[in-house]
């Protein structure tokens, strides 16, 4: 085999990968979205024969014999070819420990314990989710330990959404949070609240839509190739290239901004997927590297610009031409003081921007203790309940905005919840580098997204998984991670807003 021709031949292999991954999102986004409820056994046993066929190609020996040889040649590639065949090897050797028959059985697990949350969700009923749930748990422990049997197994899965994440880095980073949020959240709940009416009423939800449109079109978000559904629980997936990718929101008929900012967070996924360089496609390099750097796009996007003053005040004219009606006797300073109102809350993807980390420790502690063999499937409603009044003060009423909210269990997504509060604080660092060059605030006011999308896509988007998370913030930066970055913004700005 020469060289061209092993070349020629990763660009089939990752043509065929992608092919899979792309039929085998669209199968869950049609679960997820528009699928009758009791089809699920038909894309259970659907995505276990791509998946069987997927593994195959994955870990088959001519894969294997082409990536070792290109590896074992790695000066002749380029320095793109050289992480192509890295990550693909990694994934393989891990793949290839986890046994066949297994594989295939984790598929349908994730395809049954997504059809039981929703239901379990919907009845409020976690006893029905409950054994599945502990399947999800198990099979998790299970395929860590075949994957990095020398690993701590929460290790194994934090370091999968996020290289080089461990429990004593998330420690020590929400332990640096909390000693900066806590008091803070103590000082603006003795000062008087903020007025948050003018966000509640009775909104259409076709103006909603409308509303939808206009915002994803304001963030320049390519609708060509990015469509907008709804669904239970807002997500952003990738069919596979960088030319297609789909958002979902949930409207509520009493409460226009909760789709607002749902829209807004997963259009910040969006773009960094929609941007990746041209020639990444079909490749692994093909959209963002880790979980806390999509995470950084969406929570800068939703935050750090959404919720910023100039933005309201832009898009507020918009809101009042779509509902006249509602915000008749409210002005745009109003909406800016309701959508940054401080108020411990139940839901997380509804939570204001102060105490949102601390719905992510809650999670994280209670995955940690799961995998340490501290706590069973069994208690944790208890404990989260425990957990919320401990950490944010407040009551959980049911187990449906409690325990069952979040999607992320049913679909494996096990480790995946620190990246949200990693995202927070790297955007934070991210935007304050921005400032350096780009007049953000004054791009903002005048509805002009194209300066901070081109810093965004020149320092982050372009590069796909090319680079490791580290070293692409460090690119980007010039410096290292400091979370002290976002504790000062989450200060400054809501010392402000309290006059604190």
């Amino acid at each position: 085999m020469t060289i061209e021709q092993a070349k020629k031949d990763l660009i089939s292999l990752g043509a065929k990968l992608s092919a899979y991954n792309h039929a085998n999102a669209l199968i869950y986004f049609d679960g997820a979205t528009t699928a009758p409820k009791g089809t699920a056994q038909n894309r259970a046993q659907t995505l276990s024969v791509l998946g069987e066929e997927s593994y195959k190609l994955s870990t088959g020996e001519e894969t294997v014999k082409l990536l070792e040889f290109l590896d074992s040649n790695k000066e002749q590639l380029s320095v793109e070819e050289q992480r192509i065949v890295y990550l693909m090897l990694k994934d393989i050797r891990e793949m290839q420990k986890i046994p066949l028959e297994e594989y295939i059985e984790f598929q349908k697990l994730m395809v049954e314990a997504d059809d039981v949350w929703h239901t379990a969700k919907e009845n409020d009923d976690f006893a029905l989710f409950e054994p599945v749930l502990e399947k999800v748990f198990n099979f998790h422990k299970k395929i860590a330990n075949w994957c990095a049997p020398d690993k701590d197994p929460y290790d194994y899965w934090l370091d999968n959404y996020e290289t080089g994440l461990s429990k004593a880095r998330c420690d020590e980073f929400f332990a640096t949070l909390r000693s900066r949020i806590v008091p803070l959240l103590k000082k603006i709940s003795d000062k008087p609240q903020l007025d948050d009416s003018c966000i509640y009423g009775d909104f259409s939800i076709d103006k909603q839509s409308e509303l939808s449109d206009y915002l994803m079109r304001l963030m320049k978000i390519d609708i060509n190739h990015c469509g907008l559904q709804t669904t239970e629980h807002p997500f952003t997936i990738s069919f596979g290239s960088h030319h297609d990718v789909r958002i979902t929101t949930n409207y509520k008929k009493e409460n226009f901004v909760s789709s607002l900012y749902s829209v807004v967070h997963e259009g910040g996924h969006a773009l960094y997927d929609l941007n990746s360089k041209d020639e990444y496609a079909y490749t692994v390099l093909d959209g963002g590297v880790s979980m806390g750097i999509h995470e950084s796009q969406s929570r800068f996007y939703e935050n750090l610009i959404g919720r910023s003053r100039e933005y309201i005040e832009y898009i507020f004219p918009k809101i009042k031409e779509l509902f006249p009606h509602q915000m008749e006797n409210y002005t745009a300073d109003d909406l800016y003081k309701a959508v940054n109102k401080v108020q411990p809350s139940l839901i997380r993807i509804e939570a204001d921007e102060l105490t949102y980390c601390l719905h992510i420790m809650v999670r994280y502690e209670l995955e940690k203790r799961i995998f340490a063999g501290e706590l069973s499937v069994h208690d944790l409603p208890k404990e989260w309940n425990n957990l919320y009044k401990e950490y944010l003060g407040i009551d959980v009423p049911n187990d449906k905005q409690g325990v069952l909210q979040d999607s992320h269990w049913s679909g494996g997504n096990i480790g995946y919840f620190p990246s949200y509060a990693l995202g927070s604080a790297y955007g934070a660092q991210f935007l304050k580098k921005m400032k350096e060059t780009v007049d953000v605030e004054k791009c903002i006011s005048e509805g002009n997204f194209e300066p901070i999308n081109n810093w965004n896509k020149e320092h982050i988007w372009k590069y796909g998984s090319l680079f490791t998370p580290t070293e692409l913030l460090e690119n980007a930066l010039g410096e290292k991670f400091d979370p002290s970055v976002f504790t000062d913004y989450l200060e400054e700005k809501f010392s402000k807003l309290y006059n604190l």
